[in-house]
C-alpha cells in the first residue's frame, strides 16, 4: 500500500516519507499491555512510513474500496491499496 498523510496546509494527500513507494504494512500487537500498532516499511529502503497506534474508539473509513483513512494524534493517515483484495 502506499501511505499516505494529509497536508493541511497544502491541503491534499502526500505520501509519507521521503519519496514516493510502496510500503509493506503491519498490524502488531502488543500482548502484555494489550496494545495494537499500524507500522509501515518502505520496500525500496525500509524506511519508517507509518508507526502509529490503534487506540480505542479510532474513527476509520473506508473512503472507496482501495482507499481507506483515520485520524490519529490530529494526523489524517490513509492506505492507498493497489486493489480491493489488498484492502
Amino acid at each position: 500500500a502506499s501511505v499516505m498523510t494529509y497536508d493541511d496546509m497544502q491541503r491534499k494527500w502526500v505520501h509519507s516519507g521521503s519519496s514516493s513507494g510502496l510500503s509493506k504494512v503491519h498490524l502488531y500487537q502488543h500482548v502484555a499491555h494489550s496494545t495494537f500498532r499500524v507500522v509501515g516499511r518502505k520496500l525500496q529502503d525500509q524506511e519508517v512510513t507509518i508507526n502509529c497506534q490503534i487506540i480505542k474508539g479510532l474513527r476509520y473509513n473506508q473512503a472507496t474500496p482501495t482507499f481507506h483513512q483515520w485520524m490519529y494524534n490530529r494526523q489524517v493517515y490513509g492506505l492507498n491499496f493497489s486493489s480491493k483484495e489488498d484492502a
